[in-house]
């Protein structure tokens, strides 16, 4: 398979990308850079605005807008108009925390969670905002929340908290979004970059982007098995979805910041968004309800 740069943004810190499939246009952020982006794969245009505040990540909403997880918590955010509506910032107690990953789980809630500025310490959290606008905990002792995704039939939901080098699935309940059960399922080597976002396939195969690694690669969850891996021109690989027509491209955002002028000069388009024809389709990915 071959990996195709998309847009040579150079972002500082690309990540969170999420498909609008009823739009058929990929979201994506640069945390550091404080842009976000929409991409018109069929058109080819790449619509970036400037934020004052680092998004952390970015998903549709059924009602034609986007939902925003930003530096200061949730927000509404109207393309036309350029207004940011506020939601509720679920840390307004704690300043050097930010917003980072985030998804949409079957139901159409909203889950994202937080890192402070070292992601060292556990002082973040993963939160869910539902569809009657209602923040809740998840998962306290957070140190930089990351990949999130759910199994084709609703029953597990898997999470990355990156500095433990885990990824650890949850019983899930579609119903209720409660989860319990945690057991770490994916172990990975510094060697080898470390797990920072996912998504998952029809099969129910996860795909991990490896910071540090220059890679994405694809996993068993139900027996830890890695069966393939995807070399990517940028050595800190952050997240990845499936999107098109098809479901059958895997969007990849990368970033800059933390890459040696060695390896600049060795991935140029280091910090831009590529994509890879793959073999089998990605799951559905879901917009948010509320």
């Amino acid at each position: 398979m071959t990996v195709k740069l998309v847009i040579n943004s150079k972002s500082r810190l690309g990540e969170s990308p999420s498909w609008d499939a009823e739009k058929e246009l990929l979201y994506w952020v640069d945390i550091q850079g404080k842009k976000i982006h929409r991409y018109d794969p069929m058109k080819h245009e790449n619509h970036t605005v400037e934020l004052d505040q680092s998004p952390g990540t970015i998903v549709p909403r059924e009602e034609g807008e986007v939902v925003l997880a930003l530096e200061n918590g949730f927000y509404f955010y109207n393309w036309i108009s350029e207004h940011l509506d506020p939601i509720d910032d679920p840390e307004e107690h704690l300043p050097n925390n930010r917003f980072n990953d985030g998804k949409c789980d079957p139901a159409g809630r909203f889950w994202a969670g937080t890192t402070d500025e070292d992601g060292i310490e556990p002082n973040g959290a993963l939160y869910c905002l539902d569809t009657y606008l209602n923040v809740e905990e998840k998962v306290s002792g957070v140190r930089t929340s990351n990949g999130l995704a759910w199994s084709n039939d609703f029953s597990s939901m898997y999470f990355i908290d990156t500095p433990t080098q885990q990824v650890v699935r949850y019983s899930y309940n579609i119903d209720t979004g409660e989860i319990t059960e945690p057991e770490v399922i994916l172990s990975f080597n510094k060697e080898e970059g470390i797990p920072d976002g996912m998504t998952i396939d029809e099969e129910g195969m996860l795909w991990i982007a490896h910071w540090g690694g220059a890679k994405v690669s694809r996993w068993n969850p139900l027996n830890g098995e890695k069966i393939e891996e995807i070399h990517v021109p940028a050595v800190n690989v952050t997240s990845c979805v499936f999107g098109g027509k098809h479901r059958d491209e895997l969007f990849i955002t990368t970033a800059r910041v933390g890459t040696s002028n060695e390896d600049l000069e060795k991935y140029p388009h280091a910090g831009g968004l590529f994509k890879v024809k793959t073999k089998v389709k990605g799951s559905l990915s879901y917009p948010f309800k509320g």
